[in-house]
């Protein structure tokens, strides 16, 4: 990796809870509220933002893991903000610490990690296994 990125690089995602990332809808509860999944799709994508846009061409990120709480409900029709701000660089191992907070509170917090992965490599992988891009 002839590149580096620099410790502290962040970005923000919002969006209104809406019933399609309820938990209820994601079946991973029975309530109308942000969903947990849901929650952590938003800190991802706002991982991606900080960092995607800044790495070579050929190159991207994945997520590989999640160490996540969610500390707090969210109602339909509040806005839900995630961020994220890299805090280490392993080589190709990315670690961002992530929040959530909707109009009243943080609602979640937490590590992600992600790896800088070349696409035409991970692209046969996923072939390999049958799988389309």
């Amino acid at each position: 990796m002839a590149f580096s990125l620099p410790l502290g690089l962040k970005a923000e995602v919002k969006r209104k809870v809406t019933p399609e990332i309820t938990a209820r809808h994601l079946g991973s509860g029975n309530v109308e509220v942000l969903a947990t999944p849901a929650m952590i799709a938003l800190m991802e994508q706002a991982a991606v933002q900080a960092v995607d846009p800044l790495l070579p061409p050929g190159q991207k990120t994945v997520g590989v893991a999640v160490d996540v709480k969610h500390i707090a409900p969210t109602p339909v029709g509040m806005e839900v903000r995630a961020t994220a701000e890299l805090v280490e660089v392993d080589g190709r191992k990315l670690l961002f610490k992530v929040e959530a907070y909707d109009e009243k509170e943080k609602v979640g917090e937490g590590l992600h990690r992600r790896v800088i992965i070349d696409l035409e490599q991970f692209a046969s992988r996923v072939l390999s296994k049958g799988g389309t891009l």
